[in-house]
């Protein structure tokens, strides 16, 4: 990993000047894309439960894995903002069981108060990360902006059969999440120079590691649904994990989340989009959540339904894997009053 630079006055400024983009809420979301999508018989993925990336149907031994994502600035160095848009934008591919294959660049960059050699810096960040999981940049796009923000289109691979949906979650499984949560928190304080450079670095360590490796952990394994923490938070993307036929049982204080992001929000260093994912699930849940569990993420971890049987390996591949946060948070129930049952 590169070396930090948040002392260079020139790179603070990047940081501030890019302030944050506002995100739709998750109801505004589902609005939106439910008027637009039209059946077909080509797509796979589910038009109705937000998935993480569209899936197209080219044979009866390929589908096509879509999507594409970007942010502004959450850290100082933009070697690492590259690297950890990248990552994030990845994660959607990976959330659906998939391969990556290729990847354009999306950017919007503000030349006249910035250089090239920070742009440069950008996107070498975020072509390490596509070389990193075996994916090629094929080219991309870019504009001038008055915020910066870059991002991936990315294209996936996968078995038509075989990929991982967000809500086909069965009763007896078992919910893994492979990341702890609090990079939302961290993003704000790291904007408000309210982090100290440790903090930073266990932040950007995390918020810049692949999903790609999980997929490697649960090859051979049975998994029954996934998505991935990002800006709806855990709780926000859980609830789109949810159908007519189960309940999830959540072990509230087993929760992974970084201790950093704890003290922060203690101090009342949460952002504002974490309130408005609170929100939207207050009445799927059976009491008032930890507001960290509803932290606006950026490149967080992968929740994964799996069956009793492969749980517990899933787990132990994971840790070996990188993921040494990895923790069994909760259990699929048959459907009850609530959707989600904090305990």
């Amino acid at each position: 990993m590169k070396q930090f630079v948040y002392n260079d006055k020139k790179l603070t400024k990047f940081i501030k000047a890019s302030g944050c983009a506002a995100k739709l809420d998750p109801s505004g979301l589902t609005q939106s894309i439910a008027e637009i999508l039209e059946p077909n018989a080509k797509i796979l993925s589910s038009l109705n439960s937000n998935e993480d990336a569209g899936v197209l149907m080219l044979s009866k031994d390929l589908a096509l894995v879509q999507t594409l994502d970007f942010i502004t600035p959450v850290v100082d160095d933009p070697f690492l903002f590259g690297q950890i848009a990248a990552a994030n934008s990845l994660s959607d591919v990976f959330a659906m069981g998939a391969n990556a294959l290729s990847a354009m660049n999306i950017v919007g960059f503000d030349k006249c108060n910035f250089s090239q050699e920070i742009l440069h810096e950008i996107m070498a960040g975020g072509k390490s990360k596509i070389k990193e999981c075996g994916a090629i940049l094929v080219g991309g796009h870019s504009i001038e902006t008055k915020e910066n923000i870059y991002g991936l289109s990315v294209t996936g691979s996968v078995h038509p059969d075989k990929f991982w949906s967000n809500n086909t979650a069965k009763v007896g499984d078992l919910l893994i999440l492979t990341k702890p949560l609090g990079s939302g928190v961290m993003s704000t304080a790291i904007k408000g120079d309210m982090a100290s450079l440790s903090q930073i670095k266990e932040a950007v360590s995390i918020m810049s590691q692949l999903n790609f490796y999980a997929i490697k952990a649960c090859d051979g394994l049975e998994i029954n649904a996934a998505t991935d923490v990002t800006g709806f938070g855990f709780l926000g993307h859980l609830s789109e994990m949810l159908n007519e036929r189960v309940s999830f049982e959540i072990y509230e204080n087993v929760v992974p989340i970084l201790k950093s992001a704890k003290d922060l929000a203690s101090q009342g260093i949460i952002p504002e989009g974490s309130y408005k994912n609170a929100e939207f699930t207050k009445n799927l849940c059976n009491k008032e959540a930890n507001i960290l569990l509803s932290d606006a993420q950026t490149s967080g971890g992968l929740i994964l339904s799996v069956p009793d049987k492969d749980a517990y390996k899933a787990l132990a591949n994971l840790k070996n894997a990188g993921y040494e946060r990895a923790e069994i948070i909760g259990t699929v129930k048959s459907k009850g009053e609530f959707g989600i049952n904090l305990v």
